[in-house]
């Protein structure tokens, strides 16, 4: 029983990479250049929009430690709403504008709200998370609201703060697929047109592309991640633990 199904996986992969050699599949509005471009547009514009949206306030919120409660549950229950429905519902009522292509528009909208509530809720706790004690002695050193919330909440912060945008980062790569079921481009242009043509192939190479461009993003954004976090939050608990048990580590807050 084995032999056969290795012999379709041979055949199967090997019309995918034929699907992919071909020349015809790289040119023009329908190439994988153009639709790539249209994916990695969409995506980024929604993320960037929902890291306007979503962050500052959650910063603020978690800053004063008022109202994010009820911001990181109205968020949430946001996920209870499938992007497939938001994408429909939008498509009927904004369908008709053309501005950007149809069905961009809803498509932009889904991402957005699709994207705003990890950021919400990963940059609210990650700013309340931060030890009591160092915005206490941040503030005995005279640190105003906004430098603590700059200098000190923010640096420590980081981390969560990324993971929630690398999540939606994620999140809404994956899901610009369902823009071509609205009409709009992007890769998901391959699964759909596969499906409606019945061709498995294209279907399957549209998958992988969509597969693979996630996995991407989620490589980069982590590299940003630890790009940004502070190097004394990117060592290791024991590592930090042996760091403070040095002569030097003790002296250094009585020599301040």
């Amino acid at each position: 029983m084995s032999a056969p199904v290795i012999g379709v996986a041979r055949f199967t992969l090997a019309n995918v990479y034929r699907w992919f050699a071909d020349g015809d599949h790289w040119r023009g509005p329908g190439g994988i250049p153009h639709r790539l471009v249209e994916h990695l547009v969409m995506s980024g514009a929604a993320v960037a929009t929902a890291i306007l949206i979503a962050v500052p306030v959650s910063l603020w919120l978690g800053h004063i430690g008022k109202g994010g409660t009820v911001a990181v549950n109205v968020s949430n229950a946001g996920r209870a709403i499938p992007s497939f429905a938001l994408l429909v519902i939008g498509f009927q009522v904004l369908g008709h504008n053309l501005l950007f292509g149809l069905g961009a528009i809803p498509t932009y909208i889904a991402l957005v709200a699709l994207a705003v509530p990890p950021m919400v809720t990963n940059t609210y706790t990650g700013i309340r998370e931060v030890d009591p004690d160092v915005r206490e002695a941040a503030t005995g050193m005279g640190m105003t609201g906004w430098q603590l919330l700059r200098r000190v909440e923010v640096p420590m912060a980081v981390p969560l703060i990324m993971a929630g945008v690398r999540t939606a980062g994620v999140q809404v790569v994956a899901t610009a697929t369902l823009a071509a079921v609205v009409s709009w481009g992007g890769l998901g242009r391959f699964i759909v047109d596969g499906f409606g043509q019945q061709d498995t192939v294209q279907l399957f190479a549209g998958a992988l592309m969509v597969a693979v461009l996630s996995l991407l993003t989620e490589l980069g954004l982590g590299a940003v991640q630890r790009w940004l976090t502070p190097s004394s939050l990117r060592l290791s608990p024991e590592r930090r633990r042996r760091t403070s048990t040095l002569p030097g580590a003790a002296a250094a807050p009585e020599a301040a």
